[in-house]
């Protein structure tokens, strides 16, 4: 059964209001967007990373997992006369 989470946008931050039975009891998660059906995924990050190293190190000839995109340009806000 799927349940509707609260989302909150405030300028250009976003957040969630989740049941309480989908409550997160870390302080960050990973996220992750599946691209086929445009998903968003969280998840409690490990409290023990090494598992995650074990299956980087396993399977380091795929394809990489995550792809880091640039969400914003930075610019120099110094004044230049």
């Amino acid at each position: 059964m799927h349940q509707v989470a609260k989302n909150i946008t405030l300028n250009t931050s976003q957040s969630l209001r989740l049941q309480p039975e989908l409550r997160i009891n870390r302080s960050e998660v990973l996220t992750h967007r599946n691209p086929a059906r445009n998903d968003v995924v969280l998840s409690p990050t490990p409290r023990d990373w090494q598992g995650l190293l074990d299956s980087v190190a396993l399977n380091k000839d795929d394809e990489l997992w995550f792809e880091r995109r640039q969400s914003h340009v930075r610019r120099d806000t110094r004044n230049q006369t």
